[in-house]
This record gives structure tokens, sequence and C-alpha cells, in this order.
């Protein structure tokens, strides 16, 4: 059997099944945003790392150097911030077509320590290597409080599931790399920018985690990564539990919408030019399910998507948004294990929440 029939997470599970017992020093090995090492009796290392591999996470040339060497810092800072920890220290490992200009990775290290120092991480070694494509691993060390570290494995039915931000933008911005927008109206400047950016160089919400952890009471977060339908049904997984999401309640970007629409509009185009069968009827409908799909199974939003019990997530939403600046939304609920994985659509109609995110192994696009 090849690694393309498995998936990425089957192969995951069957890897980790060969691993030997863990030392008596780790608290949580595989299984959540990172590995959680003790350290001393009151704090906790936060280990994880991630790979960036050119044509597959990242289309070459779409995004300058620095931007790139940006993404690269906070997708790793996004799952230290999913623990409710503090980020300290990157190693980074390239490897490196020999012909690639050496003022393009000047440019690539500028962006990554730029982004690490605004969270007051630093970059202290790594390792060169070459290879036919760019390829960038880089591994971050991060601690926490012990008791303050929020896994992915409290969920309790009855919490509430919040999440930070907003959704879909980053999917947005890859439409827009990929062309899905071309021979429509022309996309706004200052729309394209902000989706662009949401993609190439997300915002790790790093402090938004240290205050959910320090006010306690939520009880699982994740960072959104692979798509929120997928990344819920990994807190359901490890929680053991259900959950149901209402489709009204995402926070879509309103460029999300925006660019859905703009797509939405160069696909009837081409329809249209293509024969008499083009529809424009439902145009904003579809609009708005393409970036309802894109909210849920786009993912790289890097949000953090948490539970808490009803009383706490009140509370929880309101200390984040005044703290950080960040809004926060709920947008369901967790259900006992027996109830299943939902979403409630905006007609009232409940389907099967399907875990249709991003799978390196099988999604062919960057």
């Amino acid at each position: 059997m090849r690694v393309r029939d498995l998936g990425e997470f089957p192969l995951i599970d069957r890897l980790a099944a060969r691993l030997g017992p863990y030392g008596k020093d780790v608290v949580v090995g595989l299984g959540d945003d990172t590995a959680v090492i003790r350290r001393s009796e009151d704090r906790l290392y936060l280990v994880t790392c991630d790979i960036q591999v050119a044509g597959v996470h990242f289309l070459p040339g779409a995004a300058a150097p620095r931007r790139l060497g940006r993404r690269i810092a906070a997708i790793n800072l996004s799952d230290i911030g999913a623990m409710g920890g503090e980020p300290q220290h990157f190693l980074i490992s390239l490897a490196v077509p020999p012909d690639t200009e050496a003022a393009f990775l000047d440019d690539l290290y500028d962006g990554l320590v730029e982004m690490a120092g605004r969270f007051g991480a630093d970059v202290i070694g790594g390792n060169v290597s070459r290879h036919d494509l760019l390829v960038i691993d880089a591994f971050l060390l991060g601690e926490v409080e012990a008791g303050r570290e929020v896994l992915r494995s409290g969920a309790r039915p009855g919490d509430l599931v919040l999440v930070t931000g907003r959704l879909g933008a980053s999917r947005a911005g890859l439409a827009l790399l990929l062309g899905e927008a071309d021979g429509g109206p022309a996309v706004p400047g200052d729309v394209r920018e902000r989706v662009l950016a949401a993609h190439q160089e997300p915002e790790p919400r790093v402090r938004e985690g240290r205050v959910i952890s320090g006010l306690g009471g939520a009880t699982a977060m994740i960072d959104l990564s692979d798509g929120l339908a997928s990344d819920v049904g990994h807190i359901c997984d490890a929680s053991g539990v259900g959950v149901l999401l209402r489709e009204e309640a995402l926070p879509v970007d309103e460029d999300t919408l925006a660019v859905a629409a703009l797509v939405e509009a160069a696909t009837a185009a081409r329809k249209e030019a293509a024969g008499p069968s083009g529809r424009a009827d439902g145009h904003m409908d579809a609009a708005r399910a393409q970036a309802v799909r894109w909210a849920l199974t786009g993912g790289e939003d890097y949000e953090l998507c948490f539970t808490a019990a009803p009383r706490a997530a009140e509370r929880l939403a309101a200390e984040v948004e005044s703290a950080t600046g960040t809004p926060v939304t709920v947008i369901g609920e967790v259900l006992p294990p027996e109830g299943g994985r939902w979403l409630v659509r905006a007609d009232g109609r409940r389907v099967p929440l399907e875990a249709a995110g991003w799978d390196h192994l099988k999604t062919e696009e960057a």
C-alpha cells in the first residue's frame, strides 16, 4: 500500500504504532499541537516542528522571501499558542537548490527572525543541505506553566465551541494565487492584499492562547491549520465526544465572501463563453456557499478553536477580545460521542460534518 492510498492521518497512526514507550518526562507525545515534556515541577516544555516544501505548502515565487519567512515562523508559533504557551527558540533546517540566490535566503531569514521576535522567540541554529526543491523545516521550543497547558483531549458534552477571528481568508488568498477569479471582475486591491496576507503570513494567536490558558475554563484547544471541520474533528477524536456546528454562526471573513463572489462570477463567465448552458442565477447564494466551504475546509486560517463550559465561554470570549482586540465567536456545542458530528445549515437542515480539510498526501494544490 502506498502512502497516497493511506492519507496523512492514517499514516501518522500507522507510524505511531511503531514508536516505543515514552520517557518518564513526556507528559503528552504524539496527537496534540505540540509534544509536552516536563521541565520542572511547575514548568513544561512545548516542542513542535513543521516542514514547508516548495510546490506543496507554498507556490514558488508567489510571495516575497521575507513574507515567506514570516509565514514559516507563524505556523510554528501558532502551535505553541494553541497550547497556551510562550514560544522561545527556533532551529531551522534548510534544503536548497544550489543555484538559489543567497539574497533570497537573507530575506527569508530576516522575515523569520522578525516574526519570531514579535512573540519573544529567537533563532538559535539549524542545518543546511541541498535538494532540487526548497525545503524549510522549523523546530520550535516553548514553555507553559504546569496546569495551564490546554490540550485537545478535555472537551466535554455540553461545552460550547468557540473560535477566534475570522475564517476563510487564507483559502480566498489561495484562490487568487491559483487564478480561480481570473476572467471575471477585477479584485479590489485592498481585498487582494488582505487575503494574500492571510494566506502568506498568517497572524499566530499566541497572545490569545496565553489569555485563554491564563483565565482557565477552556477544556480543549487546537489551531486551525487543516480546516475547521478537520481540526474540530481532532478535538472530538482526542476527547471522545461529538460536535454540532452552526453554519450561520461561522465568522466568515467579509473579504472571503467578496473573493468567493468574484470566483463565482468568473466561473459563470467561463460557462457563458462556452455555450448557452451557463447560468448566472443564484450567483450570490453560490458565492455564500463557497465562502462557507472555505471557512470549513480551506485550512491555514491559524485561528484558535477551543471549548468551554457555557458559563466560562462568555467570560473567555469577552476577556480575549478586551486583551487582544481579537473577536471570539461561539459556533456550536460539544455532544456526547453517540451524538455524532453535525453541521446545521442556514436553512435548519442537519448534515454530517465532513472532515474534508487539508491532507498533505492526497491534496495536489499548494
